[in-house]
Formats: structure tokens, C-alpha cells, sequence
């Protein structure tokens, strides 16, 4: 059976979904954008420290689903401006170091909360 993740150090979801589902040794996390699980509110006093927060909600649902960052199989990224890939790929280089998910980058027209950039990732779990 699913195990359905929920930890309070990340956002709440803002509709219908888990923040991950881990099934047979493999954590599903569901899209993270920049929220701050605190206040609620979009970081946004830069693009980088939007990204930033984004993957440190997706580390703290990885940590609460039993699994970590360098388990990262793969990763989608959707961003709104492809001019924002420097920007963003720096910021995620930072959070892997050394490991290096297969991943994909999207352009799309809109994402919640107007946010800039989003991360979704499935990681192994121990």
C-alpha cells in the first residue's frame, strides 16, 4: 500500500494532492514551488532565493519520506521564462554538489501562486 507523506516543515498543499506518496521503496514528490511553509507566503525577493526555497521544501518532503536529496533518481523543473535557466540551474547545482539526477526542464505558461519555478522529484528510499 501507498504511504502518503506530510510534514509540516514543508507548504501545506494549496489543493487536492500529498506532498509525496512513497510505494515500493520509491518516494513520488508531488510539484514544490518557493512557499514558505511558515508564513505561507512566495518567496520572491529574488529568483534565486525563490529556487532555493523550492528545493528545500522538496529536501524536507524527501527527509520526512525516509529518503534524501542524493537519492534523487530524476527531477522535472517547470519554469515560466527559459531565461530563468542560468539562474535556476546554478541554485540546483548548489543543492546536488556532485550528484547529478536525470532531469528535465519544461517551459510553461503559469504556475501556482505565480511562482517562477517549480521542482518535481522521485527519489529512492531506504
Amino acid at each position: 500500500m501507498p504511504t502518503f507523506i506530510q510534514t509540516p516543515d514543508a507548504p501545506t498543499p494549496i489543493a487536492h494532492y500529498s506532498q509525496a506518496v512513497v510505494h515500493q521503496g520509491t518516494v513520488y514528490l508531488a510539484g514544490q514551488i518557493g512557499l514558505n511553509p511558515s508564513s505561507g507566503q512566495l518567496e520572491q525577493s529574488s529568483l534565486e532565493a525563490e529556487v532555493e526555497q523550492a528545493l528545500k521544501n522538496c529536501a524536507a518532503v524527501l527527509e520526512a519520506a525516509g529518503s534524501s536529496p542524493n537519492q534523487v533518481c530524476h527531477v522535472t523543473i517547470y519554469l515560466i521564462d527559459m531565461n530563468h535557466f542560468e539562474t535556476m540551474d546554478a541554485a540546483y547545482a548548489a543543492f546536488f554538489g556532485t550528484h547529478k539526477p536525470a532531469r528535465a526542464a519544461i517551459a510553461v505558461a503559469a504556475l501556482p501562486k505565480q511562482a517562477r519555478v517549480e521542482f518535481s522529484m522521485t527519489a529512492a528510499v531506504d
